[in-house]
């Protein structure tokens, strides 16, 4: 089985880099799952810082924009430790993928995959550390899209955190347990 750790928190609030410290401290193979896509310099950019922090060493990298769920059966029975970064990043890349149109069942399909992970063999316990972003504490957003966004966000958060065995909120660094 996979203890599954959900970690919330705004832009550049430390929620990245309290799942990697969380991580490191376990033992076994790793894996991290990058939902990023660099569409421009700047976002080439924040990748490469990214692997720079992660480092190399005794992580293999996957880079799966859409296909989260397929990717997470294919490879979560040979892996100890997992990361999926992040969640709002994939949310981002399904809107702007012209076949997605089924929010609510892209949703319940990987909530379903995170309740029916098998856990690496031979082991006790396997984790996984989810992260996504906090869009919703701030002003209502001015146009249609964005206010899609931050309302399908929540939808998100809410139903990983339903499915998860821990939940931080990660605040100016600080984390703050909101699920035991």
């Amino acid at each position: 089985m996979y203890k599954k750790v959900f970690i919330l928190g705004g832009t550049k609030s430390g929620k990245s880099d309290f799942a990697l410290q969380r991580a490191n401290q376990l033992d076994g193979p790793r894996a991290f799952i990058a939902t990023a896509q660099s569409f421009d310099s700047e976002m080439a950019e924040r990748i490469k810082k990214h692997k720079q922090q992660r480092g190399q060493d005794g992580w293999d990298t996957y880079e799966e924009p859409l296909e989260l769920s397929n990717l997470l059966l294919r490879i979560s029975d040979k892996y100890q430790v997992i990361i999926v970064d992040c969640l709002t990043l994939w949310l981002n890349n399904l809107i702007a993928d012209s076949k997605t149109i089924d929010f609510e069942q892209q949703f319940s399909q990987l909530t379903n995959t995170l309740k029916n992970l098998n856990g690496h063999s031979g082991q006790d316990m396997t984790r996984i550390f989810i992260v996504s972003n906090e869009v919703g504490m701030g002003i209502v957003p001015d146009n249609p899209l964005a206010r899609q966004f931050r309302d399908l966000a929540g939808r998100l958060n809410r139903m990983i955190a339903e499915v998860s065995d821990h939940v931080y909120l990660v605040y100016a660094g600080l984390p703050l347990l909101l699920k035991d």
